[in-house]
């Protein structure tokens, strides 16, 4: 059954509120669809014509923060109450270290960049999310602030499907598909603004079976045949919308949940296509959303989300990496080795980061709280310039020593990758033109 814009109560946020997650289907469901299901559905999607290249962008958020220590910037030399809590592991490249937990990554760390000093000016969760997904920050009055207020900026993913258009024709994928998990996430995701028509095409996991709900549908023929129908029956209402603009704006989101189902779109959703040994190696749980990504990728989404594990660790670190970091170095090295078997190291980008870092000093709890001033980030693959690391950290890991990145410098290197000119600009609904980027170019330690 179609699920429309809700809410659920998630697990509580670290100032104590309760976490909202807002799930939209962007799907055709089988069973009571009404009225208010196709308004939900449909949105109005043109291609603007630009051209793009055959690219793809996998973004792997790790929702809450994880910590630099214990993952990529561990400072074995730092007093104990600052190194990293499970000690390191030599990497490929000289010199450079990973937290213990990350073995296998370590290994093929010659096939990554590793940014180790993105920085910006927000230390909660909303915000940071914000900026990090859209390249901009929450007005100046909630910078800082333990609240979540509506998505103001585009996500990178949104402006995507604005210059790619919402489905890639051939196979009729979506350009920009969010994976949703089961830890929800913060705002950051959505095209606002922009046009719902160009916000993710999202796709729910079962919690027993990492198949997606929506695309393991079984079709009955005839009960499409009568949506279909019923479609046709409300074009008189549609034109009697059309004054006002919303009828217009209610076409995109039904073509591409028609394109899934009906569709060579739907098997790209499909992951027990892939021969069972394939599954088996990429594990369950986030395996099997890399997995679907590389899917979807392969047959022509531009940019998939997707958020990893609960990160916001002010206590508990050491069952809470000890958790969520094996899968991490598991399923991105399988990724990393399958993309690399079939011939799509240069045609997909993988991007790992989260919202900001954790604070140098461990606390009592023993965990580290948030940290604004040092964050870091992997990219791998997609033809740049791989096996290098990018900024360097203080001896604490706590403040930039040198080549200090944003999150506008991040994404106009990803733009740049998929073809989009980081300077595009877009109409704000108030008439003015509003640049994707204010700031920041493509990393040229990567791209020139």
């Amino acid at each position: 059954m179609l699920n429309l814009i809700r809410s659920r109560p998630a697990k509580p946020k670290c100032d104590g509120t309760s976490r909202r997650e807002f799930l939209q289907a962007g799907f055709l469901g089988l069973g009571g669809l009404t009225l208010a299901d196709l308004f939900a559905l449909r949105a109005h999607a043109t291609q603007t014509g630009q051209s793009a290249r055959n690219t793809s962008v996998v973004l792997l958020f790790l929702d809450g923060g994880a910590p630099q220590h214990e993952t990529f910037d561990p400072k074995p030399d730092a007093p104990r109450e600052y190194r990293s809590i499970f000690g390191t592991v030599q990497t490929r490249l000289p010199g450079v270290l990973f937290g213990s937990h990350f073995p296998k990554l370590a290994r093929v760390a010659d096939r990554m960049a590793i940014l180790r000093t993105l920085v910006h000016g927000d230390g909660d969760h909303g915000g940071a999310t914000h900026w990090m997904k859209t390249s901009k920050p929450w007005p100046p009055e909630h910078l800082g602030k333990a609240a979540v207020i509506p998505q103001q900026s585009p996500s990178i993913g949104s402006a995507v499907a604005r210059t790619r258009g919402t489905v890639r024709q051939e196979t009729g994928v979506p350009t920009y598909v969010r994976l949703l998990s089961n830890h929800g996430g913060f705002p950051g995701d959505d095209a606002v603004w922009l046009g719902q028509a160009y916000s993710p095409f999202r796709v729910g996991r079962n919690r027993d079976n990492p198949m997606l709900d929506n695309m393991s549908l079984r079709v009955d023929r005839n009960l499409l045949d009568e949506r279909r129908s019923l479609l046709q029956q409300l074009d008189t209402f549609d034109r009697a919308l059309e004054p006002s603009g919303l009828a217009q704006a209610m076409d995109g989101f039904q073509q591409q949940a028609v394109n899934v189902l009906l569709g060579r779109a739907r098997q790209a959703f499909d992951i027990s296509l892939e021969p069972a040994s394939v599954r088996d190696r990429y594990g369950p749980g986030l395996g099997q959303e890399l997995l679907l990504a590389r899917r979807l990728c392969e047959s022509g989404a531009g940019f998939v989300t997707l958020n990893y594990g609960y990160w916001d660790f002010h206590g508990g670190i050491i069952p809470g990496c000890n958790q969520l970091c094996p899968p991490l170095d598991h399923a991105v090295s399988v990724f990393m080795e399958d993309v690399r078997a079939r011939g799509l190291e240069d045609d997909i980008l993988l991007v790992v980061t989260g919202e900001f870092g954790r604070t140098p000093r461990i606390n009592g709890g023993p965990g580290r709280d948030h940290w604004a001033p040092l964050n870091d980030a992997l990219l791998i693959g997609g033809g740049l310039r791989m096996g290098q690391v990018v900024g360097e950290s203080d001896g604490r890991a706590a403040n930039v020593r040198s080549r200090p990145i944003t999150p506008g410098e991040l994404f106009a290197t990803v733009l740049h990758y998929l073809g989009v000119d980081p300077a595009v600009q877009f109409t704000h609904p108030s008439g003015r033109p509003v640049y994707l980027i204010e700031e920041g170019r493509p990393l040229p330690e990567l791209v020139d």
